[in-house]
């Protein structure tokens, strides 16, 4: 609990937000860093924690957002509902690719991330019956969520996302504590480190590995689901892309790799800095995200909390 106390006063503090700032486009800002910091630290359990890279997360996070959009077109069921029919589609999916995967040594995963996540954007790209192929899916209008007969929201404002976006992204950041602090993520980091000790000492390489894949894809075809929602259209490329992997790797590869606050700089860093190249350069973001990489790796390995700490440890032993 303890621990916990440092998170109770920002996350109160957003929640606080939307009751002094009226502007739609401060709000949008701040769902979109929501979704960012959701997608992190859903990567990070698999790629931070264990060591495993993944850069086919967006099979995941396509999968997400098809399934529940789908659900509602086609049969009127609610995203509230049907959400969780697509995140079990992604997981089992994920299982299956990491049972194989997972038995080999080497680049295999990441290749097989890859593979699996442009299987599925083929698909969707050509399976035009269930997913109108290129021409993507215009969302129609939510229903109003209803408790107990009584209208909560009526999604006719950023506030109701605001809310259910900041909810989201603190749930996967307390995944991504619960995780860390748990034998599994002892385990996991175990296995990070060096997988012929962690198997020496009796740890199942490959269960506790597609664990983290499977705990990793829900998170992610969660977030998808609400980004899906949230935006009211999804394409094959837009939602399965490889760029949509690319930017869950650089969240913690900027912030830091296996750390819980990691992927929340690195998500504050690339949202902000994707707004202003948007409003100055639009063509220029992959080339900039590109020196930031390499800036990142010369000059904090570890990340922005990486490289803040190592300093902190440095300015108490000077003492």
């Amino acid at each position: 609990m303890r621990a916990l106390l440092p998170w109770a006063v920002p996350a109160l503090a957003l929640a606080l937000v939307p009751l002094y700032v009226q502007s739609p486009y401060a709000l949008h800002i701040f769902i979109l860093l929501f979704i960012a910091v959701a997608l992190g630290e859903s990567w990070n359990v698999i790629g931070g924690f264990a060591g495993q890279y993944s850069v086919g997360h967006a099979a995941w996070y396509g999968l997400g957002a098809y399934g529940s959009f789908i659900l509602l077109q086609r049969q009127g069921i609610p995203p509230w509902f049907g959400v969780w029919a697509a995140v079990a589609i992604a997981v089992t999916i994920a299982l299956a690719v990491g049972w194989i995967t997972f038995r080999l040594r080497g680049p295999y995963f990441v290749l097989a991330s890859i593979a699996v996540a442009e299987i599925i954007r083929l698909a969707a790209l050509n399976w035009k019956i269930l997913t109108n192929g290129a021409e993507g899916i215009l969302g129609s209008d939510l229903p109003p969520l209803r408790i107990a007969g009584t209208v909560i929201t009526d999604w006719n404002s950023k506030t109701p996302y605001y809310y259910l976006g900041l909810m989201m992204a603190l749930f996967c950041v307390a995944v991504n504590f619960a995780v860390k602090r748990s034998k599994l993520g002892y385990y996991l980091q175990a296995i990070r480190e060096d997988q012929d000790a962690a198997h020496s000492l009796g740890i199942a390489l490959t269960f506790y590995k597609n664990t983290a894949l499977g705990i990793s894809a829900a998170c992610t075809a969660l977030t998808g689901s609400f980004a899906a929602f949230y935006v009211s259209f999804i394409e094959p490329q837009g939602v399965f892309g490889i760029d949509v992997s690319i930017q869950l790797v650089l969240t913690c590869i900027i912030g830091g790799i296996g750390t819980v606050t990691g992927p929340i700089f690195g998500a504050v860093v690339l949202v902000l800095l994707s707004e202003w190249l948007r409003a100055s350069l639009a063509q220029a973001h992959l080339l900039v995200y590109g020196v930031l990489v390499i800036a990142v790796i010369l000059l904090m390995p570890d990340g922005f909390v990486g490289f803040i700490a190592q300093r902190l440890r440095r300015k108490a032993a000077a003492r």
